[in-house]
């Protein structure tokens, strides 16, 4: 790990991007503790915050999407005779097979804060012929939250960055529930403009459904929680 801080001190942003990426291919590195520690370099002033999480989420981007490519290109058989060199074999397929039947696509967006698991939904993805628009959308929003989560993290705690496994949950927590606060708002009101341009009537229905409305109160109470949660982290 120190000799990849070293890189990432004298290289930056190049370190950084290659280095998710190849984790999301299958090598085995510590990406979280990486962003984190480019977050304090953010706090130092020798990085800086849009430009980290962009390169870090298209670091992300690029290696999910090589391993999503690899796994629709090679296919189950491959992977179920040779997966077990690079611990892809058929056990942990069955496992993460599991997993998606209980979860869904929303799996690719949570395994990656899940180690050792992450570098295998994308190939799994592929191997199982999921569209590329449910993967991409599924996976590329997963990387921009998570890459925001620990390089916002490694700036937040600033000097004390190497203790963020210490806070790791709380902040997932919160940038999770407020990512889902803003979806469910601009999900709603996609909903509302729709009714409102086909007719008055339509505008009424949408705003008297029930469901409609615990959907909101949801996201209202989802977003009242983690600011008031990062309040109290604070």
């Amino acid at each position: 790990m120190q000799t990849i801080i070293e890189l990432i001190n004298n290289y930056g942003y190049i370190i950084l991007f290659f280095a998710l990426a190849l984790e999301l291919i299958l090598l085995p590195l510590p990406g979280e503790l990486m962003m984190t520690y480019c977050g304090f370099l953010i706090y130092k002033g020798n990085m800086d915050l849009l430009p980290s999480i962009l390169t870090a989420t298209a670091g992300v981007t690029f290696g999910i999407t090589i391993s999503y490519i690899t796994g629709s290109t090679l296919g189950e058989r491959f992977f179920q005779k040779y997966g077990s060199y690079f611990h892809l074999g058929p056990n942990r397929l069955k496992k993460v097979s599991s997993w998606f039947d209980t979860y869904g696509t929303k799996l690719i967006f949570l395994a990656y804060y899940i180690p050792g698991i992450r570098h295998i939904t994308g190939y799994f993805s592929g191997i199982t012929k999921l569209s590329y628009k449910k993967f991409a959308l599924n996976a590329y929003l997963g990387a921009l939250v998570w890459t925001s989560t620990f390089i916002s993290l490694g700036n937040f705690l600033g000097l004390n960055w190497y203790k963020f496994h210490n806070y790791s949950k709380e902040f997932t927590i919160i940038v999770i529930s407020l990512t889902a606060s803003i979806l469910l708002i601009l999900y709603i009101y996609k909903k509302s403009q729709i009714s409102v341009l086909k007719s008055p009537y339509k505008t009424m229905n949408f705003l008297n459904s029930i469901g409609k409305i615990k959907l909101a109160l949801f996201s209202i109470v989802a977003m009242l929680l983690g600011f008031f949660a990062f309040y109290n982290f604070t």
